[in-house]
């Protein structure tokens, strides 16, 4: 799967998910008994609410931590000068 599409199928899905849990916390106050929602209904708006959560809080911190990582590589580069396979070589041996 290309990287685009994981995150998209990613967002959707948790998307869905929270809808879901909406979906079925709205039908818990419509089917009598009217106004009561039952354990079970609250235990998977629950599970849904986690799963959204954790989907959107792992992309999240992934892409800023990446985004840190590409900032401290840019910032240890030299500036003026292209990297070529010689330097990229002197720096294995040694």
């Amino acid at each position: 799967m290309r990287p685009n599409k994981k995150d998209s199928v990613a967002t959707w899905s948790a998307v869905g998910m929270l809808a879901f849990g909406i979906a079925i916390t709205t039908a818990g106050f419509i089917i009598p008994p009217s106004g009561e929602i039952h354990d079970s209904v609250l235990w998977v708006l629950g599970q849904a609410l986690l799963y959204s959560g954790s989907i959107f809080g792992i992309t999240l911190y992934t892409k800023r931590k990446l985004g840190e990582i590409e900032e401290t590589i840019a910032n240890r580069l030299p500036k003026n000068k292209a990297i070529t396979n010689e330097d990229y070589q002197e720096g294995q041996q040694g």
